[in-house]
């Protein structure tokens, strides 16, 4: 049966390991900033500029998680928006290397790193990427690994007497 909510959208057989999406570019400023960590992470190196110049950080800058949020709005834009994703299933290796400062302009690349049938659900299979975010300059911002479960276009069949997987 055709889903269709994810017809037209890339399915999991028409994934490629290796394929690689670009991703912004999304400039960040002081009010965008400031809303975010009132919200979310309020700190004051997120709120406040005078504070923010006095902390290591030397100037207001984004929180991580806004970085992050950032991120998968842009992988969204360039690639998920038009995969059959039935959601995320979780991230790994995610880093901070370097502060989102305001006015800095994010974009990056996202990479196919992995694909694989779901070992609990046949209609289903598991999308890995690596995600890399970089500032204006090139310096790199954030890295993260992340899941995805991908509906496919036909079920895996398994013969009574394979191995479960």
């Amino acid at each position: 049966m055709t889903n269709p909510i994810t017809r037209g959208r890339r399915h999991f057989e028409d994934l490629v390991i290796g394929e690689t999406f670009p991703l912004g570019p999304k400039t960040i400023t002081r009010e965008d900033i400031i809303g975010f960590a009132r919200e979310f992470d309020p700190f004051p190196f997120h709120l406040d500029e005078k504070a923010a110049r006095q902390s290591l950080l030397g100037g207001l800058s984004a929180s991580g998680w806004q970085t992050g949020a950032l991120a998968l709005r842009m992988l969204v834009d360039a690639f998920l928006g038009d995969v059959a994703t039935m959601g995320g299933l979780g991230f790994d290796d995610l880093k901070w290397k370097r502060p989102v400062m305001k006015n800095d302009t994010l974009s990056g690349t996202a990479t196919i790193t992995g694909l694989r049938r779901s070992r609990s659900n046949p209609d289903c299979g598991v999308l890995t990427m690596h995600l890399e975010v970089r500032n204006q300059r090139g310096e790199t911002a954030m890295v993260l690994d992340l899941s995805n479960l991908v509906e496919a276009r036909k079920s895996e069949t398994r013969e009574i007497g394979d191995a479960a997987q």
